[in-house]
């Protein structure tokens, strides 16, 4: 097979990418050769700042460069939306008022952009974490969001059920119980 039949194999290949949808940072992955693998940003990041910023001239920056901008221009930034995910309290940001779900879709469309640099553009289908205590609006609202994204949202899972998959997945050939244990990571707010 030459080089250029492999690009366009690569390219037509749509996985299922996993997502964790940060209240600090994010990252999308996927399975490649049974192994977990972190899609990087443009510029080679593993994870990005759950960050958004709305810049001067109206473009929506996402990640570094938006953690950067939270000083100096805080009504032009809004970092930790997912301890308002399911809420329909309106957020301002710039000359804008966003739902949680709407900023939280930013943040995904950057994810997703990753995605499609991998794997040519298009519908990706796609699994999002949320934390086991979510309720069931915080749940709809992920879920909305990664549509608002441009993901088929096949399912929202728990964090610690994703572990245990993660781990059952490299040791299919083991026979034992597991414990898992959540120690969370800074949404809950409480």
């Amino acid at each position: 097979m030459s080089k250029d039949n492999h690009v366009n194999h690569e390219s037509s290949f749509r996985p299922v990418v996993g997502i964790d949808l940060g209240t600090t940072n994010s990252a999308v992955a996927y399975i490649h050769k049974g192994r977990p693998e972190i899609i990087p940003s443009m510029d080679n990041r593993r994870i990005i700042p759950s960050v958004v910023l709305i810049d001067l001239q109206g473009r929506v920056i996402v990640g570094e460069a938006a953690r950067a901008a939270l000083i100096a221009m805080p009504n032009r930034t809004v970092a930790a939306v997912k301890r308002q995910m399911g809420s329909t309290e309106l957020i301002a940001i710039a000359d804008q008022s966003l739902l949680p779900q709407e900023i939280s879709a930013l943040i995904l469309k950057e994810l997703k952009s990753y995605v499609d640099a991998n794997f040519g553009p298009g519908e990706k289908e796609a699994v999002i974490t949320v934390p086991a205590y979510f309720t069931d609006e915080q749940r709809r609202a992920t879920k909305q969001a990664g549509e608002l994204a441009g993901f088929v949202v096949e399912r929202i899972i728990n964090e610690p059920t994703a572990a245990a998959l993660a781990f059952g997945l490299a040791h299919l050939d083991e026979d034992r119980h597991v414990l898992v244990y959540d120690l969370g990571g800074g949404t809950d707010n409480g």
